[in-house]
């Protein structure tokens, strides 16, 4: 065929030339049709390329959520917020699957995930990672509710929070304890000191509203001028007690949070604002609003719409509320603020407020002490009996809230190293290459709107 119309050009071009220029010019024409064609076609296949790339994620994202909540039939602490569809959860409740089912089916899931991912940082390579990395988690999660592993301090670490903290010794903490000895002098043991001399600053039970509610505002206001937040934002605090915990955020969906501190045991002033930052702003609260807000309601990945506690995204929850505190009250800032707001407000000496904060900023770093102590105690290298004196002696707890975190311990594990470590993996984020506040807040503010896991930091 393609010989022949050859000939025939050929001949009619010999006989008649004002023809020649016609068949040429078909020719063309053709071509000139064609080729824009072909680029078309090649246009829509990428685009129908990338739908079958998307919708995978997309199914793999909403069975995601399916067993996080089926999982937290299991586990009542599991889910520790979800605002997706009510019949998701309804579905999820009618579930009969055992946490072997559950994990098995999210092996399965994990195989329909799109194969590798560029480490470029872009937001569909970290939702990839993210949906990788916290499918990972619920399935050693599940396995261990199905009794089908053995726990271990640095297994759970890794699988369930994505990263591998720093083993420490005993004795590294030796000089913060002389340090504190030389700021608190006595005979009685350190940790009675450091326990009296916290009492002299403990809110009276009166007080405590208004405390509270003037270190929650300034934290607002301040994470407010940096971070927008949506109009209809809001918080609940109530005050509870017997609970593992001294405060909670659970969040609600539509910019809203319960905040529950817990009044169980006395609080001290210093935890106004660390209560008001870690909880509210830009802590926990802001984290779920941003997430929300750009995630969820923006792009649609329902994945976000589900929290589960034991997994990767609670180092960067926890890690990014404790460092909130200090970028929203940098340097002198939180003792500048609560000599002269909080302390008139508690009752209390404000003369007193520098020497309390040093002695709590030194207290704050033997709590590095505490990820030893629950690495021990989980893999069995000492008895439960012995967890309460070793957080008396190493973190300078008192009896009573020794006995409270080696209840968390037994409730949550390995979770402990998300509160320091993760921190510290957060300042290290932040705070390379920036030089002032505005771009601290910049990239924070980057960091909880994103899908970042503890290994995606770099990228």
């Amino acid at each position: 065929m393609i010989r022949a119309n050859k000939v025939v050009c050929l001949l009619t071009a010999l006989a008649v030339p004002l023809l020649f220029g016609a068949c040429e010019g078909k020719s063309a024409g053709k071509a000139m049709m064609e080729a824009p064609s072909k680029v078309v076609e090649a246009k829509q296949a990428q685009a129908v390329k990338a739908e079958k790339d998307k919708m995978p994620m997309d199914g793999v994202a909403r069975e995601y959520v399916s067993l996080v909540l089926e999982l937290g039939n299991h586990d009542k602490s599991y889910v520790d917020a979800y605002y997706g569809p009510a019949e998701w959860r309804e579905q999820a409740g009618q579930s009969s699957a055992s946490p072997a089912q559950i994990a098995q089916r999210g092996k399965r899931l994990l195989g329909q995930l799109p194969a590798g991912a560029a480490a470029d940082g872009s937001l569909d390579a970290l939702r990839l990672h993210y949906l990788r990395t916290q499918l990972g988690a619920l399935v050693v999660h599940a396995q261990r509710l199905a009794g089908e592993s053995q726990r271990s301090f640095a297994k759970e670490a890794r699988s369930l929070y994505d990263t591998e903290p720093p083993k420490q010794d005993f004795a590294s903490f030796e000089p913060l304890l002389l340090e504190l000895a030389e700021l608190l002098p006595g005979k009685e043991p350190l940790s009675e000191r450091v326990q009296g001399f916290r009492m002299e600053f403990e809110i009276p039970v009166d007080k405590l509203q208004a405390v509270f509610d003037a270190a929650i505002e300034a934290c607002r206001q301040r994470t407010k001028q940096y971070i927008p937040l949506p109009d209809n934002e809001s918080f609940v605090l109530e005050y509870v007690s017997d609970k593992p915990w001294s405060g909670y955020n659970w969040y609600q969906g539509g910019s809203h949070s319960l905040i529950q501190v817990n009044r169980g045991l006395p609080i001290t002033i210093d935890r106004a604002i660390d209560l008001g930052c870690h909880e509210g702003y830009p802590g926990h609260h802001t984290y779920n609003v941003l997430l929300e807000q750009s995630l969820v309601k923006e792009r649609g990945w329902v994945e976000y719409s589900v929290y589960p506690l034991f997994s990767p995204q609670s180092l960067i929850a926890e890690g990014s509320a404790n460092y909130g505190i200090d970028l929203a009250f940098p340097g002198e800032e939180k003792t500048r603020f609560e000599r002269e707001a909080l302390y008139p407000l508690a009752g209390l000496d404000p003369s007193k407020a520098e020497k309390y904060d040093r002695v709590m900023a030194l207290v704050d770093k033997l709590s590095f002490a505490g990820n030893e102590i629950a690495r021990q105690y989980i893999d069995g290298e000492i008895d439960g009996d012995q967890v309460p004196a070793l957080f008396e002696k190493y973190t300078l707890m008192s009896p009573a809230k020794a006995r409270q975190r080696k209840d968390f311990v037994d409730a949550y594990g390995a979770y402990v190293i998300n509160y320091n470590w993760g921190k510290k993996l957060i300042a290290d984020y932040v705070e390379q290459g920036t030089n002032n506040a505005d771009e601290r807040w910049q990239r924070f503010a980057k960091l909880l709107s994103s899908p970042r896991l503890p290994s995606s930091l770099d990228w």
